[in-house]
């Protein structure tokens, strides 16, 4: 997998914004919105991966998710190999978005509920290619799906089982290989190894590399554990309160992280050599609601570092080098 950065990217967003509206009474009146998405923007180049990182409940899956418009923006802009998928007063006709799709696939994060019980492998991996009338008849069908199977390391034999019939990784294959189906050049993995065991996490991961390479797939990696993002991504954007707050390449992101979140992320991940001392970088309190953030600088209630200005004013973008941004009001 090779990055492009002088190249047009082949995802961008721009001021992405998902804001859910909280209701209340009999009248159901908007009293708030949680803002689980907030001013996000980033590239992802043709053949690359991105992670996305932080913790539970930062917005990471919802920005996935609403890239791929499966959940509609507020606002903001997205854009796919120069077409438009969600901007201001455009919106695509169902048969372009269906045309882009084609292009832009997720494998979900649960193994088990992604996939519906009463369809066979056939059916759940072929219904995209019966959706867009790339196959005609049931052992056109079945043949395609075999040799999806196959690429995905799964015996073309099971392609009239069940889902109950199989193992939480071999689910998963077989939503890698529904993913698959339609030859896409970008797929969202929100969260795709996180029900699974770490060997069975280490089989998917690879799987994955080698799909892109085979493909030429670009990849949002959405994920929690910062192992497996620095094995497979090329950059890493980290989120925090619907917001990221650093951008860099992988190399640069973990050996020279700027943010006070990112540090403590990082600080966290287990060490394979035990005499490698590291100190732990512990945050104090709970995430604060997306319903009522913090004013400034929306990390400033845990950030060990924290300064007066951090409390009143919003952080300016800083750079630190090719491709590495941070919003914080330390500059070093």
């Amino acid at each position: 997998m090779t990055s492009s950065d002088a190249k047009a990217p082949l995802l961008s967003v721009r001021g992405l914004r998902k804001h859910f509206p909280v209701r209340k009474g009999v009248f159901s009146t908007v009293v708030g919105h949680v803002k689980a998405v907030d001013d996000v923007s980033f590239d992802v180049g043709e053949g690359e991966t991105l992670g996305l990182v932080g913790e539970s409940g930062c917005g990471k899956t919802t920005a996935g998710r609403s890239i791929l418009r499966l959940i509609e923006p507020t606002a903001g802009e997205v854009t796919f190999a120069g077409e438009t998928v969600y901007a201001p007063g455009v919106r695509p006709s169902s048969r372009d978005m269906r045309a882009m799709r084609r292009h832009m696939q997720i494998i979900f994060q649960d193994p088990y509920a992604s996939l519906n019980p009463r369809m066979s492998v056939a059916d759940i991996v072929g219904e995209g290619l019966k959706v867009h009338g790339l196959v005609s008849g049931r052992r056109e069908l079945e043949d395609r799906v075999e040799e999806l199977l196959v690429r995905v390391r799964l015996d073309p034999s099971y392609v009239n089982r069940y889902p109950h019939e199989f193992s939480g990784g071999q689910r998963q294959r077989i939503g890698i290989a529904r993913a698959l189906s339609l030859r896409p050049r970008f797929i969202v993995c929100d969260e795709a190894v996180s029900a699974l065991d770490v060997s069975i996490q280490a089989q998917i991961i690879n799987l994955l590399m080698d799909l892109a390479d085979e493909f030429g797939l670009s990849y949002l990696f959405v994920a929690h554990d910062l192992s497996v993002v620095r094995h497979i991504s090329h950059r890493v954007a980290v989120m925090y309160l619907g917001r990221i707050v650093e951008q860099a390449s992988r190399d640069d992101l973990f050996g020279d992280p700027r943010h006070p979140y990112t540090k403590a992320l990082l600080s966290a991940v287990p060490r394979a050599d035990p005499t490698r001392k590291v100190e732990r970088i512990v945050l104090q309190g709970d995430v604060p609601s997306p319903l009522r953030p913090p004013s400034g600088c929306a990390f400033h209630t845990r950030c060990p570092a924290v300064m007066d200005v951090c409390r009143h004013e919003f952080p300016p973008l800083r750079e630190a080098g090719e491709g590495h941004t941070f919003r914080c009001h330390l500059e070093a």
